[in-house]
């Protein structure tokens, strides 16, 4: 037994020194680092296709890359022949951004509240007047138990969680409702809903019928339903009538003879000067009638999201609209 375990232990040790011997021929032999290089590379390797990945930046090459367009075609029409005068470029920041149905959401709902006048009052039992003293004794009468004539429960008592005078007023950012603005606009412009005329908008009468007024010969109610009519007419010849949809007309001033002769025919349009003008009315009626001027006024009022108030040294300019393309 003790022979064997001998044999075999020098077989064992006799393995491992051709075993390290091996291994110190294999580093004798090893391939020198100057003549090849090794590099670690992933399995899954291959060689990219001859693809262009990188443009350049020479002046024909950049003349070739797609640029969205900085500005949009804004015809400018006479009123009340409709004729288009002249053709101008508007800024896309102004009259082309997209629908954000939840900033004009916010912006209708921001002008309702600030219109409540939440005046409603009630008296509770301590405000509404006369004695507080119990009016019979609590036994003897045969009748049931009552308290004061101001509890609730009475004819003429006080009102239990009723409504008292409050505000419901609600707070927006002003860039966002600035952008609210310029959103109503934007979609009203692609549906082909505003329509900008020359400045001075006025509705012109007829010469007989201004001799006729200027000579007292028509009575107050005949000159008004003449320009109801007159007016009417020059809705439905422009399709701006009730059966296309009201029309909602906006104005720098007030023009005595648009606005009198279109608060007789309210179902066919309305005027409005720019000072009483909100978000909700240029969404509300089916197409808008601007003169050019109120629509320049209402965009330099509404924004501040697109210029600072803050002097930078390269602060970008604020976009620039009204360029005449065609006169």
């Amino acid at each position: 037994m003790a022979s064997t375990g001998m044999k075999g232990l020098n077989e064992a040790l006799r393995c491992l020194s051709l075993s390290s011997q091996t291994c110190r021929e294999a580093v004798s032999r090893r391939i020198p680092s100057s003549t090849r290089t090794w590099t670690r590379t992933m399995a899954t390797e291959v060689p990219l296709p001859n693809i262009t990945t990188s443009v350049g930046v020479s002046s024909s090459a950049a003349s070739s890359l797609w640029r969205p367009a900085s500005t949009v075609p804004l015809t400018i029409f006479d009123f009340p022949s409709f004729e288009p005068q002249r053709l101008e470029s508007w800024s896309t920041k102004h009259l082309q951004l997209p629908l954000r149905r939840d900033i004009l959401h916010l912006a209708v709902i921001y002008e309702g509240d600030n219109t409540r006048q939440g005046t409603a009052s009630t008296k509770t039992r301590w405000e509404v007047a006369g004695s507080h003293r119990k009016l019979r004794a609590q036994k003897g009468f045969g009748r049931a138990r009552v308290g004061t004539r101001q509890s609730p429960i009475r004819r003429g008592g006080g009102k239990v969680f009723g409504p008292q005078p409050r505000d419901f007023s609600t707070k927006i950012t002003r860039k966002v409702y600035d952008l609210a603005w310029r959103t109503a606009l934007s979609y009203r412009y692609r549906r082909g809903e505003l329509l900008v005329c020359r400045d001075g908008m006025d509705l012109p009468l007829p010469k007989d019928f201004t001799k006729m007024v200027n000579a007292n010969v028509l009575q107050d109610e005949l000159q008004r339903s003449f320009k109801a009519k007159w007016v009417r007419q020059v809705l439905d010849a422009n399709e701006w009538g009730r059966q296309n949809g009201r029309s909602t007309f906006i104005t720098t001033t007030r023009r005595k003879n648009l606005f009198k002769a279109l608060d007789e025919v309210p179902n066919s349009g309305r005027a409005l000067d720019i000072e009483d003008v909100d978000v909700k009315d240029l969404l509300e009626t089916g197409r808008l009638v601007v003169e050019r001027g109120a629509l320049m006024e209402m965009i330099k009022r509404h924004q501040s999201d697109l210029v600072t108030r803050v002097f930078m040294a390269n602060a970008a300019l604020p976009p620039e609209s009204g360029e005449v393309l065609v006169q």
